[in-house]
């Protein structure tokens, strides 16, 4: 009777030469604060200079070190320029970085300075890349076109999704 050789299990996707690439990682470290400037607002419709001064002095800017700190208004009142400067100026000495918008906008231009700071283009020269589809955290539609504006010039091919299931976005000619 002859013996049956056991059949060596092969893991494809690891042979494959694919490179995952996921945009999760690069979301910030940091935890997010806001300052809305419409806590400051004098009946809800103008910004005093005196009293904005004087309420940013008093501020405990303790509160948000190490954090990312995006400045906003929610309110529809006419913020002057100088205002987000002096939140700016203060919020300085004792944040990670602060940025004009939304928490959301503010996480995403931090994920974009992490990459911009992290991902070598020319590293994936002639690769084939995958952009991980499925993320522990959320990762917005500007993400992914920036990520694949940077890559574009350099891979061999791009793709979407996991390295076991993808959406071809691009292959060189």
């Amino acid at each position: 009777m002859a013996v049956k050789s056991e059949e060596e299990i092969v893991n494809k996707v690891a042979g494959s030469g694919l490179v995952t690439i996921d945009l999760g990682d690069y979301y910030p470290h940091e935890h997010v604060a806001e300052i809305d400037i419409k806590d400051f607002l004098f009946e809800g419709i103008i910004l005093k200079e005196k009293d904005f001064r004087k309420a940013l002095d008093e501020l405990d800017w303790k509160q948000f070190e190490g954090k990312i700190v995006a400045v906003f208004c929610s309110e529809d009142a006419i913020i002057p320029k100088w205002a987000y400067m002096l939140v700016s100026m203060h919020a300085f000495p004792y944040t990670a970085k602060v940025y004009f918008g939304t928490r959301e906008f503010a996480i995403q231009e931090a994920i974009l300075l992490r990459i911009e700071k992290e991902i070598n283009p020319a590293d994936y020269e002639g690769k084939r890349v995958v952009i991980k589809g499925c993320s522990d955290r959320e990762i917005s539609e500007m993400i992914y076109m920036e990520i694949t504006n940077l890559l574009l010039p350099h891979v061999k091919s791009l793709m979407y999704g996991e390295p076991c299931s993808t959406v071809p976005i691009y292959k060189k000619k």
